[in-house]
């Protein structure tokens, strides 16, 4: 059985030496790859399953809207990176994604349902963008955009899964609660290393 007190420390250890992972530059042409690029990074997998997490949390019509919120924001931040669009510090703003979301879900009950899916929404835009850039103007990697948004979508419903059906020995609030706090601690440290990093 997995131990209550592990269950932030695994997540921090699990994303701490995997950060940087995400946004490596290389060439990704298939679906597969597109499916699997999500899970390379573990600032994009916990930014999709906190989504997720809030989403099956708040219920109601948003346990699908921020989702496709995310989605379509994402989708559309691609379409910016891809089309040469410069957005400034992307980097700094998936950190903050991760911060905003955690705390999201740590204090859920303060955001109200508009402010969730506009921040969902304005947060998915850096991660697009992120992989639009990466992906570049060739139609040839289609396929690729078709994995990573399907992999994308699965996290999602993971999360949601996690708040409904309960695949874990934790009580729903545990769960959201050490998630989120998790989650926004992996969004720190991320902010840190930048702000150490040399210039």
């Amino acid at each position: 059985m997995l131990r209550r007190t592990s269950l932030p420390g695994f997540f921090l250890c699990l994303s701490l030496p995997a950060t940087a992972l995400a946004h490596t530059g290389g060439a990704a042409h298939s679906f597969v790859a597109g499916a699997l690029h999500p899970l390379s990074g573990l600032d994009h997998l916990l930014a999709m399953l906190a989504v997720g997490l809030l989403a099956g949390c708040s219920g109601g019509r948003l346990r699908w809207g921020l989702p496709a919120s995310f989605v379509t924001a994402m989708i559309v931040g691609a379409a910016l990176g891809a089309g040469g669009v410069n957005v400034p510090l992307i980097e700094v703003g998936i950190a903050l994604s991760l911060v905003a979301f955690g705390a999201a879900l740590v204090l859920k009950q303060t955001f109200r349902a508009p402010m969730l899916v506009a921040m969902t929404a304005g947060f998915a835009l850096f991660h697009g963008h992120a992989h639009g850039t990466e992906m570049g103007a060739d139609l040839s990697v289609a396929s690729y955009g078709v994995g990573f948004v399907l992999a994308t979508a699965l996290l999602h419903a993971f999360g949601v899964l996690l708040t409904t059906r309960m695949l874990l020995p934790v009580q729903q609030p545990t769960l959201v609660r050490w998630s989120g706090s998790a989650i926004a601690a992996v969004g720190v440290a991320s902010l840190g290393l930048m702000l150490a990093a040399p210039m």
